[in-house]
This record gives structure tokens, sequence and C-alpha cells, in this order.
């Protein structure tokens, strides 16, 4: 038996607005219920357009609490079956979750039984897929003419399918097929790499949506599908494609996975897709012998300590300096038109501001915050695994600036700068990266090698 669900939703929040569930034994509906439900938020206008439920309709419907029982008893015992399975399975999941009970189906999805069932199509969406099946969808966008036309999209996949050969295969919990994204095809996870690298989440246009890293690529990928957080169901939605390039190691696959997020950009990738620096950090001695730690826009700074992206950035990080280092944020640029620090009566700056600490002894404890931002050494390379057995990894830096990565055999003979330079591929140095290598170096001493 079977259950053929659509829901609408609120969007964003996604919360039910409506519920539509037919029971189909694989030759006729033989039970229905459709009821709209009253979401206890607000509707936003963009999905009126679209549905066209609106706040009105739905005031005096019930809530998902009173229709819970009622959806338990109707697909108890059915495989659960939708277009695109996991959203409409997922919504409903939470919903239930949130009332404390639990609720669990078998599930199938008609568009991945359609790409298997009725392969070379240009789009699997319930519109395309009707339309090149003569399907009539009588109230598109509505739960009840979706959930229609999907038991009729149903019905003939199981004529398709006679022996219900693939249908089981879907359903088999070890081919993992009902936990894969609806566009995604089986044989491109299956064909993961194993090892440490990058990978790349692409949509049905082939462009990339997110980037990510891993010490297991196929694990970690894997690891996504399961994810039931909002910005991860959205990204799984829309993959069609993954592919990969194995580093090595982690270390490299960070580098690697930093540089592109800031090339090409993901939409799903938000934390590392800034591009441009505009803050930078720099010192200098006032004319009572004080050390200043300040910042400004980075035109303005020949060679800066750190490179920010924001002002926000910046101050949060001088925040941290200063704490560590019982520094005075007076002379950190935090706190400004004042003769005594706040820190200092709250016990946190020694009195420097207020003249009861000299000059001298401030000032070594800024030249240890800023030793602190810097590489202990400014030229050396870090040396790492490859991606074969006969290959190892390096990463180069030159004056306190990493320069990038690259590979070369075992037997390669590598003695200089100039060597390194020749087998790396220049990257570019950010702040990203600085904080990458700064935790890398502190953790593995006996990676790092200087050069002269």
């Amino acid at each position: 038996m079977y259950a053929i669900v659509d829901i609408e939703t609120t969007g964003h929040s996604s919360k039910i607005t409506e519920i539509s569930i037919f029971i189909f034994d694989g030759k006729k509906v033989i039970d229905e219920y459709t009821t709209l439900v009253n979401p206890e938020c607000s509707i936003p206008p963009f999905i009126t357009n679209l549905t066209g439920i609106n706040n009105a309709m739905v005031g005096n419907a019930p809530k998902f609490y009173e229709v819970a029982k009622k959806i338990q008893e109707i697909t108890e015992d059915c495989i659960f079956v939708a277009h695109n399975v996991n959203f409409d399975y997922n919504i409903i999941h939470k919903e239930f979750k949130d009332l404390g009970f639990e609720f669990k189906r078998k599930k199938l999805c008609t568009i991945r039984l359609s790409r298997k069932l009725i392969p070379g199509l240009n789009s699997y969406s319930l519109g395309a897929l009707c339309s090149t099946q003569n399907i009539e969808i009588k109230d598109r966008h509505r739960a009840k003419g979706d959930a229609e036309a999907t038991t009729i999209l149903f019905k003939q996949l199981l004529q398709l399918d006679e022996h219900q050969i693939v249908i089981n295969s879907f359903l088999d919990p070890r081919s993992r097929q009902a936990t894969l994204p609806p566009l995604l095809p089986k044989k491109i996870v299956d064909n993961l790499s194993e090892k440490a690298g990058v990978y790349y989440f692409k949509n049905e246009k082939n462009e990339v949506i997110y980037v990510g890293k891993a010490n297991n690529i196929k694990q970690r990928v894997i690891s996504h599908f399961y994810d039931k957080a909002k910005k991860e169901v959205s990204m799984c939605l829309e993959t069609a494609n993954i592919t990969f390039e194995e580093t090595g190691s982690e270390l490299i696959a960070l580098l690697l996975e930093s540089s592109e997020i800031k090339k090409l950009y993901p939409k799903f990738n938000r934390a590392q897709r800034r591009t441009q620096e505009s803050v930078g950090l720099f010192s200098y001695e006032d004319r009572d012998g004080i050390f200043h730690i300040a910042y400004n826009r980075l035109k303005l700074i020949p060679n800066p300590l750190m490179k920010f992206y924001n002002v926000a950035e910046c101050r949060n990080f001088l925040e941290k300096l200063c704490e560590e280092f019982e520094l005075c944020p007076k002379y950190c640029n935090l706190q400004s038109n004042i003769d005594t620090c706040f820190h200092y009566q709250i016990k946190q700056c020694k009195g420097v501001c207020k003249g009861e600490e000299t000059p001298k002894e401030y000032n070594k404890r800024v030249e240890k915050a800023i030793k602190s931002i810097k590489f202990k050494s400014e030229n050396f390379i870090i040396k790492e695994s490859g991606r074969e057995k006969n290959e190892n990894a390096y990463v180069l830096i030159v004056n306190g600036v990493y320069k990038g990565f690259g590979y070369a055999s075992n037997d390669q003979q590598l003695n200089s700068t100039d060597d390194y330079f020749e087998i790396i591929t220049a990257q570019k140095d950010n702040n990203d990266v600085k904080r990458i290598l700064k935790s890398y170096v502190e953790k593995n001493v006996g990676q790092i090698f200087q050069l002269n």
C-alpha cells in the first residue's frame, strides 16, 4: 500500500499550510485526505502568489496537532511516496517531532524513480514530467492537484517496472536510494573517493553550489544527505552532480577549499565567500615611546601585520589580543578620547595609560603580541603526504607570505626556494589562509622546514 503525499508550506519557515494524501493500492485510489493547515505563522506574499493560499484561508483551519492523528492513521503500514520525497517527509517528520512523536515510514521518490525508468529527460520536475507523460495537473501548486498528478505518474512508473525490480531496489535500506538527493545518480556517490580532498556539489546547470573538504570524501558527502538542517536540505535538493579532487592531506584540502570558495563563490558557502580584505593592522611608536597597535584602510598601510575583511572583524581580533597579552585598549585603537582606559578600572590593564607602568615594560608585551601574529620563521616549507605513496605535498611561505602548494615525487631534489617555486601552484595569501597555517604550525612543528 502506498501513501502518495504532497504538502504546501510557508517557504522559509517550512510550516505546513496544506496536505493531501492519496492511499493507492497499486491499481486504484482507495482513500484520500486533504486539508488546509494553520501554520501558526504568517504566509509570505511570494508563497501566496505561488500557491494561492493566504493567511485568511488558513485562519480557521486546524493546526497540525489537530490533524496529526489522522495523518498517522491513514499512512500507517504504507510506503510514503512523494515527488522529491525527502522534502515532504522531512517536514512532516519534524512536525511530529515537535509534538514529541516519532513518524517513520519507508520512502519512495518519484523523481528518482522517473530518472531510472524514464531516462534522458531534460527536467524531472513534476510539471515537466506530467507534460511528457500526458498527465493533466488540475490545480498546480495546490496539495491535492499535485498529489493526484503524482499518483497518476506513480501508477505509470509501476507499469514500467512490471516486476518491481527498481522499486524494490530503492526500498532496500542498504541501497541508500531514499537518502540520496533526488537529482543525484547513485553511481556518482558510489564512485566518490574515500581519501582526503575537496568535493564540489553542482546543480543541473553544472554550476558549483558548494565546496567542502574532508579526510574521507565519500563519508563526508553522505553525511550531508542525513543532515536535516535547512541549508543542507536546500543544498541537497539542488545537487545533480558531485566531483572531487584528492589532495593527500587535510592541510592541502583546507587550503584548496579556501581558495576554491573565493574563486567560485558558491551560493551555499557563506563563511569564506568574502574575497576583498579592506582593513589592515599595523604598529607604531609614539613620542612617549609607547608602542601602539592600530588599524586603518588596507591601501594606506604598506606592510600590514594582518589583513581583515572589515573593521568589526579587526576590532574583535584586537579585543582578544588585548585580553590575552593584557594590553591597553587606548593604545590598541579600541578606546579614544580618554585619559585612562576602562580596562584599568577593572584591573585588566597594568596602567600604562595612567603612568603606573613604564613604556619599556608595556612594550615587551606588545612585542610578544605582534610576534604571536607572525610565523616564527619568515621563510619555510611544510611537508605533507602526497596523493600517492611516492609523492609529497609542499606548502611554501616566503617572507611570511603564503605562496601556494604543490606536489613532487619522493626522489625529486628540492634544495632552494626557486626549486619549490617551480612545483607549486601559486595561490593568494589572505587572513583565512593565515589562520589555517598558523593553527597547523602550532600543532605540527616536525613538518616545518626552514629555507635559507
